[in-house]
This record gives structure tokens, sequence and C-alpha cells, in this order.
């Protein structure tokens, strides 16, 4: 039987203020962070390839990337979101083309329990946080480590309707596979220029209350 509903949800600059990647190259690697980010934007790097470069050079022990993880912002609406779409019947996923290393760290933090995760595994070893990506996993991507348009077909199927918020390119594409896309920061320009149909949002209160006026009409 199909669950009534999905709100999937990127974590990196959707969920949080600020990309992991971010975060780490203006604390630790403002240089040579900057110089891969240039050339990642060239497509010189693929996006798997320049993570993991920024991720295992971080340079610090266990316990302070742990500190490093929870002085992360997150949408503080968060939670308050989650509780709706649950009382709506619906289920709240997080996909992410980072690592759960560290959204795992933050939710558990943060008391955000019972939240599905797909995302790419990673370990902590040598002062850094290494990928740990199976090849033959049937949501594999060369590109991103996990394939995020796989993971929405494989959701669309277990679900009736599909909703998708994100923030960047990556996003593009899965959220083309839902019913009903919702955008900030660098998607909002794209979905633009390609014509495509979708709500702003700069909190997820936003995306609430535009699902709240729907509900009135009986459409959720």
């Amino acid at each position: 039987m199909l669950g009534d509903f999905v709100f999937i949800s990127d974590f990196d600059g959707t969920i949080t203020k600020k990309d992991f990647y971010w975060h780490i190259i203006d604390m630790y690697l403002e240089k040579e962070g900057n110089d891969k980010y240039k050339k990642w934007q060239r497509g010189e790097m693929k996006d798997i390839d320049f993570l993991s470069y920024i991720f295992k050079n971080i340079g610090q022990d266990e316990e302070q990337i742990y500190k490093d993880i929870i002085k992360m912002k997150i949408d503080p609406y968060l939670k308050d979101f989650i509780d709706f779409i649950h009382s709506k019947n619906g289920d709240f996923i997080v996909l992410s083309a980072g690592t759960r290393y560290y959204i795992d760290i933050l939710f558990e933090h943060l008391s955000l329990q019972d939240i599905t995760v797909y995302s790419n595994k990673a370990v902590y070893k040598d002062k850094g946080i290494h990928f740990d990506i199976d090849p033959t996993d049937k949501f594999y991507s060369e590109r991103y480590g996990i394939d995020k348009k796989k993971v929405v077909k494989y959701l669309k199927s277990k679900y009736n309707k599909t909703f998708y918020a994100g923030d960047s390119m990556p996003d593009y594409e899965p959220s083309l596979l839902c019913d009903e896309r919702f955008a900030t920061n660098k998607l909002i320009s794209i979905f633009k220029e390609k014509g495509v149909n979708f709500h702003s949002f700069n909190s997820f209160k936003d995306i609430e209350y535009i699902l709240k006026k729907r509900e009135l009409k009986d459409e959720i």
C-alpha cells in the first residue's frame, strides 16, 4: 500500500544555513579550499572529488570535528515543520550528496530523532572525514556518490505524492520528478531560467504556510 505523501529535503544550504564544506573551508582551508572550489565550479573536478578533498583535509581530531559540526546553524523551524508533516500522515526524508557523518551527529545533538536520511557513508580517520562509498549500491552515482534521482524514483514508487525542497543544481533534476518543488538560494534562479513551476522559501515555516493553504482545498 502506498504511503500518503513524502516531503524530501536536501540538507546543506536547505536545512542548514551554510554548506558544511564552506563551514570547513572558512575555518581550516581558506586558500586551498577556495582554489579547489573554483576548479570545481569550472567543471574541473567532480562534486564527490571536491567534497572528498575538503572533508579529508580538515586536519583536526575527532572531538574537534564533532564540536565544529554541532556549531552548524539549521532552520529553527525544522522540528515544527517535521511535526506538521507527520500530523498530516506524511513522511519527512533527508536526501543529501554530502555525508551522513555530520548529518547524524547534528541531528542527534539537536534531538531530532527518527528522520530517514539518504546520503553518502563516511568515517573519521587520519584527522579528516573520508567517504566510504560502495560502487555497487543501487543508488550509486560516479559524480555525487549518491544519485538523488535514483532515490527519488524509488520513493515515488512508495508514496502517492512527493514534495521536494532544495537549494542548488544537484537538486534540479531530482526535483523535476516530484509533484511539487520548493526552492531557496541558487535553485530559485535555476528554476526561473528553466521555466519550472516552483515555490520559493526562506524557512520551512514558509513551506508549511503554503501547504496549509493547500490543505484548506484538500489538495495536500
